[in-house]
């Protein structure tokens, strides 16, 4: 009678249970900018990675003239939010002030 050795329960998944240590070196160090569609036209952009979120908020209010607030979203963790399609601007605004390099900047959407 051969033995089956196949018995054991095995958690497909068990690793990424385990936290963020099976990330590539250096990508928690991204800043992501996303472009969610509302209805129609309208669009709404979102800056993720930012330590102080709530300081860049009015920056972005002051010079660039954008409204947004800071919000939590559940699938990209805390952020930015902005009105309209601004991924560009935001880019240039942060390179510009030295907050992040173009090799840092991940632009996501459509």
């Amino acid at each position: 009678m051969s033995a089956i050795q196949n018995l054991h329960s095995f958690h497909p998944f068990a690793d990424a249970s385990q936290g963020d240590d099976l990330l590539p070196a250096g990508t928690e160090d991204y800043m992501h900018i996303r472009i969610q569609q509302r209805n129609g036209k309208k669009t709404l952009t979102a800056v993720q990675g930012i330590a102080d979120k709530k300081k860049l908020g009015k920056a972005f209010k002051k010079t660039l003239a954008y409204n947004g607030a800071v919000i939590e979203h559940p699938a990209y963790g805390d952020g930015i939010q902005l009105q309209g399609d601004q991924r560009k601007n935001i880019g240039q605004f942060l390179v510009a002030i030295g907050l992040a390099t173009d090799d840092q900047l991940k632009v996501h959407g459509f």
